[in-house]
């Protein structure tokens, strides 16, 4: 998140929400927000929505995501949003959206859904 720039700046229980401010380095041709920066965002939102709900020393890994671009990604910021729809024991089911602010204006640019993996202690062993 620190190398792209973005920041979460809501974090509650289920949801989370960020904001990234574009710059030339995050657009591609055209000056539209790069498709693998929206999915970057979108994943990350949705990844630690699911991370708030669960055990403590658990972690958190993306299991699928399908992500639908609805409009290119133009203005001065992108925001994501990302919640959580169904929680389970070893999966949260998991929604995002992601908006391009322009002129104070939003445009939903894209949404997504994605399964989170929950993975207990212990269970991530180091490679030899």
């Amino acid at each position: 998140m620190k190398f792209i720039g973005f920041a979460l700046d809501v974090i509650e229980v289920g949801r989370t929400e960020g904001e990234l401010e574009l710059k030339e380095i995050h657009k591609q041709q055209k000056g539209f927000a790069h498709g693998g920066l929206v999915a970057t965002l979108a994943d990350t939102v949705a990844g630690f929505a699911a991370y708030t709900l669960v055990e403590k020393g658990h972690n958190v890994v993306t299991g699928e995501m399908k992500i639908s671009y609805l409009n290119p990604g133009v203005g001065e910021k992108l925001r994501a949003k990302g919640w959580v729809l169904k929680q389970g024991r070893k999966m949260n089911f998991c929604e995002a959206e992601v908006w391009s602010i322009a002129q104070g204006k939003e445009t939903l640019i894209a949404k997504a859904s994605a399964t989170m993996v929950t993975i207990p202690p212990g269970d991530i062993k180091p490679q030899s």
